[in-house]
């Protein structure tokens, strides 16, 4: 193989990678897989010089740079300037449309997630110019570089951008070179709650002043809500029936309605929450709030859950209170009796016609077992 020396260009395994220095870091440039060393991954590399030496004389703006002025990402790549025909150009274009504005608020979160790994490899890119080795490369480097989870949702958010650019006419939508990459997604998580160990972290929240956090656990429990749907409830969201408690919203991430009724342990800890309060909340007031009094956000929740979690059952635990929630809750319905079917409306997703999600929320475990057994021997009477 010729040896060519070309700036920022190192060869590892056999494949190029266009590597920027920290000080090109701090302007938002990040390293980029070139694809087996060869003239391609030599052109590729030159490029992306280019691109270097367009920002550092100033001919070209830079996407960093509107970020460093304390601008959130989805601010900065309003800023932001693409060829046009290129990949950024379509999804600029697609989020002024109304079916953009029309996805539900988590479902945009999963498309910037995606977007942040795609745009510094093919955001200025013409897509039809994407070979599939450059595709392979990319999601090779998340999975080595950050995880099999994260490579898998940046691949998933490249095809349907693709779909979404060749129905803005910038590519063919059979075209997609990433349609020949296997896709492999992370092995589903099996931890379960049982619900003595709930207790437990209720009451830890609760000693430890996190009052807030202690009502959420115990809502969170009993109606298999996500954690991001349990903060954004509003006081107009709960609700009486009989001598129960209820809450009506809908899944931040597809806008299905869902519901959630309280045991008489949780309605116990939310009046006592409201209580330390010290406020009457009406109308669209969120009910949970940090121990400063903010509404809970994403990042302050998820902070208060671990120092709880860690004080009552040591910093190696990592059950979480999102998914670990939902699937102990669904394996107690499921042994109980409850169809796939109610349980899948109750939860707000297709569990009842997904194999994925049924193994994801219902894994394989001696009571499921045990139960499916029994089912048999009685199946057998009825047919004897």
């Amino acid at each position: 193989m010729t040896r060519v020396k070309i700036r920022h260009y190192v060869v590892k395994r056999a494949k190029g990678f266009w590597q920027p220095t920290a000080k090109m870091k701090k302007l938002g440039f990040g390293p980029v897989p070139c694809g087996p060393d060869g003239p391609g991954a030599w052109a590729i590399a030159e490029e992306w010089n280019r691109r270097w030496d367009q920002t550092r004389f100033g001919a070209a703006p830079s996407s960093a740079m509107a970020s460093a002025q304390n601008l959130s990402f989805e601010n900065s790549e309003e800023l932001t300037i693409y060829a046009s025909g290129s990949l950024g150009d379509a999804f600029r274009r697609y989020r002024r449309t109304e079916e953009w504005r029309r996805k539900a608020p988590r479902t945009r979160e999963d498309w910037w997630r995606g977007w942040r790994r795609i745009k510094p490899v093919f955001g200025d890119n013409d897509p039809r110019t994407v070979q599939l080795d450059h595709i392979s490369a990319w999601r090779q480097a998340i999975e080595e570089d950050v995880s099999l989870r994260e490579a898998h949702r940046a691949l998933k958010i490249w095809r349907a951008l693709w779909k979404v650019a060749a129905a803005l006419h910038y590519c063919a939508r059979d075209d997609d070179p990433s349609l020949a990459v296997r896709n492999s997604a992370a092995k589903g998580r099996s931890e379960r709650w049982p619900e003595g160990h709930v207790v437990r972290l209720a009451k830890r929240a609760w000693r430890r002043g996190y009052y807030g956090l202690s009502a959420v656990i115990g809502v969170a429990w009993d109606t298999q809500l996500n954690p991001g749907d349990v903060r954004a409830l509003r006081a107009s969201q709960m609700a009486t029936a009989g001598e129960g408690m209820l809450f009506f919203t809908e899944r931040g991430k597809t806008g299905t309605p869902v519901g959630g009724l309280l045991s008489a342990r949780s309605m116990r800890l939310l009046s006592a929450y409201l209580e330390k309060l010290g406020a009457t909340l009406t109308g669209e007031a969120y009910i949970f709030r940090n121990r400063s009094g903010r509404p809970y956000s994403k990042d302050t929740l998820g902070d208060d859950f671990r120092t709880v979690r860690a004080a009552e059952f040591g910093p190696l635990e990592r059950r979480m209170l999102g998914h670990d929630f939902r699937r102990s809750g669904a394996v107690e319905a499921i042994v109980g009796d409850a169809t796939p079917a109610a349980l899948a409306h109750a939860m707000g997703n297709t569990l009842n016609a997904s194999n994925t999600l049924f193994a994801t929320y219902v894994p394989v475990d001696a009571a499921t077992v045990k139960k499916v057994a029994e089912a048999r021997k009685k199946g057998r009477r009825v047919l004897r």
